[in-house]
């Protein structure tokens, strides 16, 4: 299998999963290979297989029956949008602060799933934004974030783009930097939320098992009415958050 220039493994095998599953090469409701033989017909490990049916199940494309298998979905889902801020804010509480860690801010080629929240052609590249929050020096989310990138981000906003170009903001996430630049003007959306466990990857990047539970919550959110802002926030268990998220003037 070919993974595209900067692309983890983990979301080439997930690219792959999910175009099989739009194209109907794994029907609606079919029940998929075992993760070793996928592993075979892609030529990849296991533990790649599995974190990528992790990011399959959390984004609605497959789910698992306990001693039967994974399955495919009976219906592909739809991206949502609504209103939303900074997350470092949502996990703030009165008197503590949430540090902001920058892991990646990179170029790489959409996903299925990203394509379609962002509403991109299935060619389109996307900037990826991956930040860790801490509290007390101690990681409790991690922040991946996804938005148009070139002519497509350009046609949302040109200023953007252009603070896009050499991206020096550490200690904020990605959202955070679009807000100084446009304001407080996204919506409307909506935030979908799931539960999952950790992984091999995300694990270490937050000091887990890869079977400890985490919170899944996918965000996507409208600038001057076309989608512009999709975000994974993959929270520790026993996080607290305000999920309502304050409207915007």
């Amino acid at each position: 299998m070919t993974v595209p220039l900067g692309q983890p493994r983990r979301v080439a095998v997930y690219s792959r999963l999910a175009a099989g599953i739009r194209a109907q090469v794994f029907p609606l409701g079919s029940l998929l290979p075992k993760e070793s033989d996928l592993g075979t017909r892609l030529g990849v490990s296991r533990t790649v297989v599995r974190e990528a049916l992790m990011l399959l199940e959390e984004d609605g494309l497959i789910h698992t029956r306990r001693g039967v298998g994974r399955f495919v979905a009976p219906e592909l889902p739809r991206a949502g949008l609504e209103r939303l801020r900074p997350f470092e804010e949502v996990l703030a509480s009165q008197g503590q602060t949430v540090g902001v860690e920058n892991l990646q801010a990179t170029i790489q080629h959409a996903t299925d799933f990203v394509a379609g929240g962002l509403e991109l052609d299935p060619d389109a590249n996307t900037w990826f934004w991956e930040t860790r929050l801490t509290r007390d020096g101690e990681p409790v989310a991690l922040v991946q974030e996804h938005i148009p990138a070139g002519r497509d981000l350009r046609d949302i906003s040109p200023l953007l783009a252009e603070r896009l170009r050499d991206p020096q903001d550490p200690g904020r996430t990605l959202f955070a930097v679009m807000t100084d630049v446009l304001g407080p003007v996204f919506g409307p959306g909506e935030c979908a939320m799931t539960a999952g466990v950790a992984g091999a990857t995300r694990g270490r990047l937050l000091s887990l098992a890869p079977s400890a539970p985490l919170l899944i919550l996918t965000q996507t959110a409208q600038h001057g009415g076309r989608a512009a802002y999709l975000a994974k926030y993959i929270v520790r268990a026993g996080e607290r958050l305000s999920i309502n998220q304050p409207p915007q003037s």
